[in-house]
């Protein structure tokens, strides 16, 4: 495993784990201002928005994440994971505030877009601290809780906006995204330091890494593939338990709250693996293959409408998000000190617009083919995955 970003001793196991925290915490926030807008669509609809409309508003600040991903990327490499974090989540409390004060939904979109661009600051910095202060054999668990925080936020997001927007508006709802960034930028400045860094006149360290070999294009690659199985069941799954197997609304949700409580403690898990076996890519060739395995299960018992079927979507969602955290690790490992945010900036920006891709084709193929044909079909995406993941060139690395 390459050892590009070694950490400092300086600091006691303390500091570094209250480092991980705040991370996690501030990735928390910003997820609850990037996904927390999704929650609004029932409030924005009885002020008489259209659910496109709506739609639209949700997703602005997604819009504005993708589009600025490689930018706060390079803000990391060039001034540093702390300045990054703290700017970013200054102007997505700034731009919150902006949200929660606007008048009107055109403006509401507006601010949304530029909160959801300055809460990107959290994906590439963010990453950058736990793998620059850990050590190499405490990485993978490390950031395999970093990467729980992506759902988290999710949880956290759809209790409290969606109740708030019900009861005082959508606007008022803002203030939970805002108030949690504002925390996250406190916190973030009484704990975080800078990694340790090489000297920049070192060609080594300063040098591009897409150029040396495809070792990071590769997981690129694998990462998009294994988003389609992803964020087909993180989209459908809830609409298939009551489609196809008439269950009720709630039974249905709680089902995939249980889900992604299971995906992300398998996060966890994986990240450790991968500290145990000395490597990312052999635990993510691991992860490739069980998520063709389990989607293509899962077709099958949807297929043959056996209540397994149930089983096979909570275990779908655990195995197709373990490999975020040992892609990311694997990312800032290899890209270095000076390229890590731009890498980790190139990774989230392809998986956001696979992500974004999957609803609509999904909803076709199930149109056409059904849920059963669906799932089995996405099976083929990690099966091709399996042999891009670069396992003998990490060995070589090592």
């Amino acid at each position: 495993m390459t050892q590009a970003l070694a950490p400092a001793y300086d600091v006691g196991a303390a500091r570094r784990w209250a480092m991980l925290a705040a991370s996690t915490l501030a990735q928390a926030a910003t997820a609850v201002m990037i996904h927390g807008p999704a929650f609004l669509i029932p409030a924005l609809h009885a002020t008489g928005l259209s659910l496109a409309e709506a739609g639209l508003v949700a997703a602005a600040p997604t819009v504005g994440v993708m589009l600025t991903l490689v930018a706060w990327g390079a803000v990391a490499d060039r001034r540093g994971e702390r300045f990054a974090l703290l700017t970013g989540l200054a102007a997505t409390a700034a731009a919150g505030l902006g949200a929660a004060l606007s008048d009107g939904t055109a403006l509401l979109a507006v601010t949304l877009f530029l909160a959801g661009a300055a809460a990107a600051s959290t994906n590439a910095a963010g990453g950058r601290v736990v793998v620059g202060w850990f050590p190499a054999g405490r990485r993978g668990l490390a950031m395999g809780i970093r990467q729980m925080a992506q759902p988290a936020g999710v949880g956290i997001a759809a209790i409290s906006i969606a109740v708030v927007a019900d009861r005082s508006g959508p606007h008022a709802a803002i203030w939970v995204p805002t108030i949690a960034c504002a925390l996250a930028a406190v916190v973030v400045a009484l704990v975080v330091v800078d990694p340790p860094r090489p000297a920049r006149t070192d060609p080594a360290a300063t040098a591009n890494p897409y150029r040396r070999d495809s070792y990071l294009a590769r997981i690129h690659g694998v990462s998009v593939l294994l988003v389609v199985p992803q964020f087909l069941v993180w989209t459908f799954a809830l609409v298939w338990l009551v489609q196809e197997r008439d269950w009720s609304p709630a039974a249905a949700g709680a089902v995939v709250a249980v889900a992604q409580v299971a995906g992300a403690l398998g996060r966890i898990a994986v990240g450790h693996l991968s500290d145990v076996v000395g490597g990312r890519m052999r635990p993510l060739r691991w992860v490739s293959v069980a998520a063709a395995i389990t989607m293509a299960l899962l077709g099958l018992a949807a297929a043959a409408d056996l209540a397994i079927a149930v089983l096979l979507v909570v275990v779908a969602t655990l195995v197709t998000v373990a490999d975020n955290g040992l892609a990311f690790t694997a990312v800032a490992e290899r890209a270095g000190p000076f390229w890590s945010g731009r890498a980790l900036g190139v990774q989230n920006t392809a998986q956001f617009l696979a992500a974004s891709a999957v609803p609509p084709v999904a909803g076709l193929a199930v149109t056409h083919a059904g849920y059963a044909a669906t799932f089995a079909l996405a099976a083929l995406f990690p099966l091709v995955a399996v042999p891009l993941v670069p396992v003998r060139e990490e060995r070589e690395l090592a």
